[in-house]
């Protein structure tokens, strides 16, 4: 009978890794193809732009300039919904007088294909390509802006390139490190097909840094946030939030404003 119960048990345990190795994909990426806000609504100017990746794949993103900008920011969002959820953080970029282009990676939002890492990273790398060759913007003006999963991409990225600053915000240092964190109970590392390995791309990227993360993150824990500081080479920069996972740059407030105001003026 107690055997019977613990192959029973083991059974359950191997078909629930089975499908965590199979369907990762459903568990990282929720993207939503309806647009539902536009920059117009919060008063914003901007252009509705289509580019193309190496491999072809058609994406979407809003350009805004700001007034008096000296810098851009090349937002890499997190891993659910589309551009238009952004609205808040844009308006907060525009009102520190950045320009800001922010794009959907594939699959998601008007954005063309599927989603997978490689592609997002060839997403990114189209964006940066378009603000240098389209819009005539010099890599030494480029603010490459990262957010929870945008943090991997924006970190590869700026390993890549040669932009002005970096800054992550609820940073991982790795997707199979958080995935360890989420679902200790099970050989995360072993099953990952999906890295972003942001702390090891850090170790390549010497331009400014700036570190963003609430102690109150439920999703990714701050721990993650600070050891990726830690592991950055110099120049870097830790900003203390406020609040939780979603939430956090809205709940500090000014402080979070100050911050980044006060980093990019150092640049």
């Amino acid at each position: 009978m107690i055997l019977n119960l613990i192959i029973g048990l083991a059974g359950i345990y191997i078909v629930l890794c089975l499908l965590l190795f199979f369907f990762q994909r459903s568990l990282i990426y929720f993207p939503d193809k309806n647009i539902y806000f536009t920059p117009d609504q919060i008063n914003l100017t901007y252009e509705d732009i289509f580019f193309k990746t190496s491999d072809g794949i058609s994406i979407n993103g809003w350009f805004l300039p700001a007034d008096s900008s000296q810098n851009i920011i090349l937002f890499c969002h997190g891993n659910a919904g589309n551009i238009s959820h952004r609205l808040e953080s844009i308006q907060i970029f525009n009102q520190l007088s950045l320009d800001v282009f922010i794009f959907d990676y594939r699959g998601f939002g008007k954005s063309a294909g599927t989603v997978y890492e490689e592609g997002t990273y060839l997403d990114a790398e189209a964006a940066w390509n378009f603000l240098v060759d389209k819009k005539g913007y010099d890599a030494s003006k480029i603010i490459i802006f990262g957010r929870s999963l945008g943090s991997g991409i924006a970190a590869w990225l700026a390993r890549e390139k040669q932009p002005a600053a970096l800054i992550l915000e609820s940073s991982f240092t790795s997707l199979p490190d958080l995935g360890a964190k989420l679902y200790p109970f099970f050989p995360v590392h072993l099953l990952s097909r999906y890295y972003y390995p942001t702390k090891k791309y850090l170790e390549f990227i010497n331009c400014p840094k700036l570190f963003i993360h609430s102690k109150g993150d439920e999703i990714i824990p701050y721990a993650l946030g600070l050891e990726n500081f830690n592991a950055a080479p110099e120049p870097k920069e830790f900003l203390e939030l406020r609040g939780s996972h979603n939430d956090g740059f809205l709940v500090t407030g000014s402080k979070y404003m100050e911050g980044i105001k006060a980093f990019i003026t150092n640049l």
